[in-house]
Order: C-alpha cells, then sequence, then structure tokens
C-alpha cells in the first residue's frame, strides 16, 4: 500500500479547486472550439497532440494525468487522479470509462480518519477499453489489450490480451495469430 494522505489538506483543496475551475470551463466547450485543446494542455500534466477527450469529463487534480498521442476518450469518463495516470499513444475510451487510481484503508479506525492512498494506473498503446469498465488502483494494462464494456479491471492485464467480466479475466489474445 502507497503512503496515507488527508485529502483536505489545504494544498491539495486548492489543486482540486484549479481542476474543478477548468473542468468547468472545458465541459461547457462544444466540439472544434480551440478552447478544449487550450484547457486541456493547462489541465493535465501531458497532453500528446491529437488527443481528444470529450466532455463532460471529470477528474480530480488532472497534473497527475499523462494522455499520448491520438488518445481518444468518450464521454463521461472519470480519471480519479490522486496517483499518476499515464494512458498512452492511440488508446481508445469507450463512454463511461472510471480510471480510479484513489483507494481508502480497509481498517475501519484508519478510514474513519479520513485518510486516503492512491496507486498508479498505467495503459500501453493502442489498448481499448470499452464503454463503462473500471480501472482499480495500481492495474497496468498492456499494449494492445482490450478490456470489455462493463468489465472491472482488478489486476494488471497482459499485453496483446482480451479480457472481460468482473473481476476483469482474459478471454482470448487480442491478436489473431495465421
Amino acid at each position: 500500500m502507497n503512503e496515507l494522505y488527508d485529502p483536505s489538506e489545504p494544498e491539495r483543496v486548492r489543486a482540486r479547486a484549479r481542476a474543478g475551475a477548468l473542468l468547468a470551463r472545458y465541459n461547457r466547450t462544444t466540439s472544434g472550439d480551440p478552447a478544449r485543446a487550450e484547457i486541456l494542455q493547462e489541465l493535465l500534466g501531458r497532453v500528446g497532440p491529437g488527443a481528444v477527450i470529450e466532455p463532460p469529463f471529470h477528474c480530480d487534480y488532472g497534473s497527475n494525468i499523462v494522455v499520448g498521442e491520438r488518445f481518444y476518450a468518450n464521454a463521461g469518463c472519470v480519471f480519479l487522479d490522486c496517483a499518476s495516470v499515464t494512458i498512452g499513444d492511440r488508446v481508445k475510451l469507450g463512454p463511461l470509462v472510471q480510471l480510479l487510481a484513489v483507494s481508502h484503508p480497509l481498517d475501519r479506525s484508519v478510514r474513519a480518519t479520513g485518510l486516503e492512498y492512491g496507486e498508479p494506473i498505467s495503459i500501453g498503446d493502442d489498448a481499448w477499453l470499452g464503454g463503462g469498465a473500471i480501472v482499480l488502483p495500481g492495474v497496468t494494462i498492456g499494449e494492445g489489450a482490450v478490456v470489455g464494456a462493463g468489465s472491472v479491471v482488478t489486476r494488471d492485464v497482459e499485453p496483446d490480451t482480451v479480457v472481460a467480466g468482473n473481476p476483469a479475466r482474459p478471454v482470448r489474445p487480442s491478436v489473431e495469430t495465421p
């Protein structure tokens, strides 16, 4: 488990408020609005060329998110980024995908203190996550992997593998061999 932190620390509260203000502007934009790219550049840690995130979009901080070139996220995605969320090139996310890098202690006495922790999420180049997929803290999804719609990813996904279900389990390779 990563180190516990207090989400009510003033620096964290300010960072979330900054992200919230940028997201409010972003989520009011329309297709083709040049302000979209400018706001994403200001909000996220790094944005590759040709990256698109359809509104509405939500994240906690934004600064912990790195997206590669030609990344595409459909409407309604949520990235809880108290830890790093790193997304490769040409990754596609269906609508309502959730990348949840935050977690809470299992011990209720510790949880009652309000402390939480984060574990990074990483998604390799050319991966595709179907609509409504949920990725839990600490998960790495390999290059070329496919996550079925509605799946809950609790463990790492090998490259070029299709996973589906709750919890997500391998279904078959994503690359067909001759």
